[in-house]
Formats: structure tokens, C-alpha cells, sequence
């Protein structure tokens, strides 16, 4: 089974954290095909912050100049990629750090000039990843991607992970997030959501911002042909085996309605 799983950049903030997904990740990789996708907008903004710019978002998304990119190829796909790298080779599994740039993995268009190098995933190359999967290896993939023309984009991690996944041809893809699942009007978690649940969910505005983001990109997920995406709470104790083992935790996303017993 082709298992793909995005970690929020937040879940990688703390070493104890990162370790103990690390082990997680490395008992997964043990018994399926995986590749981890990751982001880090939390620690990119306290990057440029310490050093005096103050970011500025559109719709969500941060305006990327060339010396944001900068401070995201150095943040993102150095410092975090290569942490969670070392983590997963101290937890036994051998894992490749390496971003959508990396031989055109991942390329991207502009979303807009207004965003400057924000760019959309068009498409990932999956044979880089089978390869690596096919020798041994992890793939880390850190959520820059790339054009012909040798330009880099800051590109979302939810989106990222979508790309791979479609492009690697998953089975499962994983969100691992910091909150418990995709909540109702009522507050509470909803176990399964189909495409319909979801704009209803959206154009009632009970998800929105950054929700709504990760909800569009489950879908994007279906409809490139993945049979299922799971929103789940990273911090959760053995969430990894949880959501492998099919228990119900957090939020299922599927094309079909739910099979009830």
C-alpha cells in the first residue's frame, strides 16, 4: 500500500514532537510504501520576523518576493527538512530530504502577480519517488516546487501533498494536523465527509481560512483518483498506526457515502 503522509510544519516545532513522529513515520515506512510531504509557514514567519519583515497575506497566502523565497528554501527545505531527515534516520529509517525542485519532482505556476513567486502545483513526477521508495529510502519532501524556466515557488503544503499523491499514484493520504478533525456548526468532529458535505460546509462558512484550504485540497485528492484523505490530529498518541489500522479518528473524506454496519 502507497501510504503518503503531510505533516503541518507546526507538529515539527518541537524536537520531543518530532522525534515521536519520526518513530511513527518509521514504523509505517516498516510495512507500506511512504513518503512524507511537510511545511513550515509558523517557523518561515519567525524567521522573517527576527530578522524584520513582516509578512503579508492574501486570501491566506503568503506574498512571496525573492527574499521570502529565500528565507523558505533556507527554513523550509533546509533547516526543517533536514531535522526531520536526521529524526527518521535516528528512528532506523533510512529517508531523503529533497523538495518539488529536486529533478523537477514538482512543477508550479504562478497563482497570481499579486502573490509574486506563490505557485500551484501542475503536476509531480512520481518515478522520483518510486525510485527512492524502491531502493530503501523515505522521501522527505519539502513544499517549494519549481518551472522550466529555473524560477522557485512557495507553494502550499496541503497542495503539495495533494500534487504527490496524485502523482505518485497513493492509496491514502494522510493530513496530520494540529487540530482534532474537521468540526460542524456544533463544534463537533465529523468522522466522514464526502465533496457535497464539504461545500456545504464551505459556503455555510463553518470551515473557512485555513480549514477550507485543507478541505479543497482533500477534494482536489478524490478527484484525481485517490481512494481516501484522513484529517486527524498529529499529536495524538500512535495516531500513524491509528489511522493506518482504519480506526476513527479524526475526519475521513471519501467519494462515497458512508457504509453503515
Amino acid at each position: 500500500m502507497k501510504v503518503l503522509i503531510k505533516l503541518g510544519g507546526t507538529l515539527l516545532d518541537d524536537a520531543a514532537k518530532r522525534n515521536d513522529l519520526a518513530r511513527q513515520l518509521a514504523q509505517v515506512a516498516r510495512n507500506s510504501e511512504l513518503v512524507v510531504v511537510h511545511g513550515g509557514g509558523k517557523q518561515v514567519t519567525r524567521f522573517l520576523e527576527e530578522r524584520g519583515v513582516k509578512s503579508t497575506f492574501v486570501n491566506g497566502l503568503r506574498v512571496s518576493d525573492e527574499s521570502v523565497i529565500d528565507a523558505v528554501t533556507k527554513v523550509i527545505a533546509g533547516g526543517i527538512n533536514k531535522q526531520l531527515v536526521a529524526a527518521l534516520c535516528a528512528a532506523g529509517q533510512p529517508s531523503v530530504g529533497l523538495s518539488g525542485v529536486d529533478g523537477l519532482l514538482t512543477t508550479a505556476q504562478p497563482v497570481n502577480p499579486e502573490l509574486q513567486f506563490v505557485g500551484k502545483p501542475q503536476r509531480t513526477d512520481g518515478k522520483l519517488l518510486d525510485v527512492l521508495v524502491g531502493a530503501g529510502y523515505l522521501p522527505v519532501v519539502a513544499c517549494i516546487a519549481a518551472d522550466a524556466q529555473g524560477n522557485i515557488y512557495n507553494v502550499n503544503a496541503d497542495q503539495m501533498a495533494v500534487s504527490c499523491a496524485i502523482g505518485w499514484r497513493a492509496d491514502k493520504l494522510l493530513f496530520l494536523t494540529d487540530v482534532p478533525g474537521v468540526k460542524n456548526a456544533a463544534g463537533v468532529v465529523v468522522p466522514h465527509l464526502t465533496p457535497a458535505d464539504v461545500a456545504t460546509l464551505i459556503q455555510s462558512g463553518v470551515a473557512h481560512g485555513g480549514m477550507q484550504a485543507k478541505l479543497e485540497s482533500a477534494v482536489w485528492a478524490l478527484d484525481g483518483g485517490l481512494a481516501e484523505v484522513v484529517i486527524a490530529p498529529g499529536q495524538q498518541p500512535d495516531i500513524c498506526a491509528q489511522l493506518i489500522e482504519r480506526r476513527d479518528v479524526g475526519t475521513r473524506l471519501s467519494s462515497k457515502e458512508r457504509q453503515h454496519a
